[in-house]
């Protein structure tokens, strides 16, 4: 087994490359080459344009309780009417974000997914960094002409 590679059972046959999935996904997505890696304290974290969005996927090692992290800034704060976008966030939260969520990283509006390596499986490290690529790039434009600082 490769320092990229988890087994999370006892079966041979079990064993994944989250590093090669992930660089599978981005290559899938990004556009013009975009994709960036950093090894950052023993874990990675790529960066990929999609759209009108950067992407961040963020690997921190490759124990069962390590988290996959995916997140995109879709707004920049302080925004105008901060209450009334809250509430849209929390109404898109709840009506079209499916594993993903709006939150607020820092000074910025970002869409995120997390998710424990425990019983992850391939389809879901693809569909964690679609998710959270496509909910950004379809919202961040309209949110920042409705709510950015002017």
């Amino acid at each position: 087994m490769t320092a990229y590679e988890l087994n999370l059972d006892t079966s041979p046959e079990t064993t994944l490359n989250y590093v090669e999935l992930i660089e599978t996904v981005i290559s899938s997505l990004q556009e013009d080459q975009s994709a960036m890696v950093s090894h950052v304290d023993g874990g990675y974290v790529w960066k990929f344009k999609y759209g009108s969005v950067e992407v961040f996927v963020q690997l921190p090692g490759l124990k069962e309780d390590d988290e996959l992290a995916v997140w995109s800034t879709v707004l920049k704060l302080p925004a105008k009417d901060e209450a009334g976008l809250f509430r849209r966030l929390m109404e898109l939260n709840w009506t079209t974000t499916l594993e993903a969520r709006f939150a607020i990283l820092g000074e910025h509006v970002v869409v995120c997914a997390k998710r424990a390596l425990a019983e992850l499986s391939p389809g879901e490290i693809s569909r964690n960094i679609t998710i959270v690529a496509t909910i950004a790039d379809d919202n961040d434009e309209a949110l920042q002409a409705e709510f950015g600082a002017s």
